[in-house]
């Protein structure tokens, strides 16, 4: 009998065993710290910096619509990715308004030219014909002033009529010499008139002919034809991420829009941003490894031209890490290069000597400022620290303690995270 009470209590406790195994009792013994930590290592690293950037030309020029008064149409334009030489056209429009303003100006000048002849052939005939009219009213004025002196020895009557003669020819002559100082003057305003016609006309015509002359855009640089998008495409009708076309032949465009540009190959390089923290690892000359996304298989070496004095954050960007524009020569650019290929960069820094340093990932962000975790007792509190350097995998600090023991992750999230977990409580089936 009392081997079988025995035996009973094996069962039941076996059963019990089995019920916690299947309905999940939770786990009363205590959990031990697992929050990883690490000590600073003395010693020398090869500062390294990786970023992101974007392949562009050092030089372009952009090719745009003359400004000639009115809506343009591109008959002949040169495929985008297309490479010209220096004076190679690129873009021609239609010539045919311009054409006939060039055909009419030079018409009207025509006419100018013809037109200031004959005037000037009037003129001289004019100016003939008062000399002689001049002369002969002279002439008789002379004849009458010789009458009028012998008035003495002839009658009464006829000395009256010598001084009405000479009355008469001294009015002719005077009429004769204001009609020739008119004719003089009218002759010289025509003549003016029809030189300010011919001017307008010449000016007219060099308009046009310089307008035809610009109709036809060459390029100022040999390079890569980039063609700019058409903003009229939509007809003034824009939405949030549409895309427009590129310009094509047939299209109509204001004066004044750019349509193309061309990008210099020879010089390309890369654009680039760095973080706060890797700014000073940015020299000028640094030596860089580049690898294209495009061109994988075809890496290339880059010297940095410097960094930027003034951060480039973009207003999405947060404001607590501020980014520093940086460019990079390429030593030997290759053909397949093109402008928009996005580049991984390396940059081989300086190297440091017998410093304190400790993984990067021990740096955490509290109130914009960069912090550490430092255990404290049982726990960790957070600490301040100043940025020496920043390499890819390593951060050295300034005036760190070398015995501090530095928590990998963040204590906090952590404690939180098993709050929760310890919280929502075993689940029915044995999942912890």
């Amino acid at each position: 009998m009392k081997r079988a009470y025995v035996i009973g209590a094996l069962v039941a406790v076996a059963l019990v065993g089995g019920a916690a195994a299947v309905f999940g009792v939770a786990n009363l013994t205590p959990v031990p710290d697992r929050i990883p930590t690490t000590r600073p290592t003395r010693g020398d690293i090869d500062v390294r910096i990786h970023t992101m950037g974007e392949l562009g030309p050092r030089r372009s020029m952009t090719m745009a619509a003359p400004s000639v008064g009115g809506m343009l149409q591109i008959v002949t334009l040169s495929p985008a990715g297309s490479v010209v030489k220096e004076g190679d056209v690129v873009i021609r429009f239609d010539q045919a308004e311009q054409q006939f303003n060039l055909q009419q100006a030079e018409s009207e000048l025509a006419e100018a030219e013809q037109a200031i002849v004959k005037l000037k052939a009037d003129a001289r005939v004019q100016i003939s014909t008062d000399a002689l009219n001049l002369l002969h009213a002279r002439h008789e004025l002379r004849r009458a002033e010789i009458a009028v002196s012998g008035n003495e020895f002839v009658g009464k009557i006829e000395a009256e009529k010598n001084n009405l003669t000479l009355e008469q020819a001294k009015g002719a002559l005077a009429q004769i010499e204001g009609d020739a100082k008119t004719h003089a003057e009218s002759s010289r305003a025509s003549l003016a008139v029809a030189l300010e016609k011919r001017t307008k006309s010449e000016i007219a015509a060099d308009f046009a002919k310089k307008n035809i002359e610009n109709m036809t855009v060459k390029a100022p640089i040999g390079g890569l034809v980039v063609l700019k998008d058409n903003n009229d495409a939509s007809g003034g009708f824009m939405y949030e991420g549409m895309k427009l076309p590129t310009y094509r032949e047939g299209d109509t465009v204001q004066p004044g829009r750019t349509v193309a540009e061309v990008v210099d190959l020879s010089e390309m390089e890369i654009k680039a941003k760095v973080s706060e923290a890797e700014r000073a690892s940015m020299t000028a000359g640094a030596h860089a490894n580049i690898t294209l996304e495009a061109l994988p298989g075809a890496p290339l070496t880059a010297e940095s031209k410097g960094i930027g004095g003034i951060a480039q954050n973009a207003f999405w960007e947060p404001q607590t890490t501020q980014q520093f524009m940086t460019s990079f020569g390429l030593s030997h650019p290759s053909s397949e290069l093109r402008p928009g290929m996005t580049a991984r960069i390396v940059v081989n820094g300086e190297k440091l000597t017998d410093v304190t340093h400790l993984p990067r990932q021990v740096l955490f962000e509290k109130e914009g400022k960069p912090i550490v975790y430092v255990r404290d007792g049982a726990g960790f509190k957070p600490l301040a620290v100043q940025i020496v350097r920043v390499t890819e995998n390593r951060v050295v600090l300034k005036d760190f303690p070398a015995d501090a023991d530095v928590a990998l992750v963040n204590p906090d999230i952590f404690n939180e995270r098993a709050k929760a977990a310890s919280s929502s409580g075993p689940m029915p089936g044995g999942g912890r």
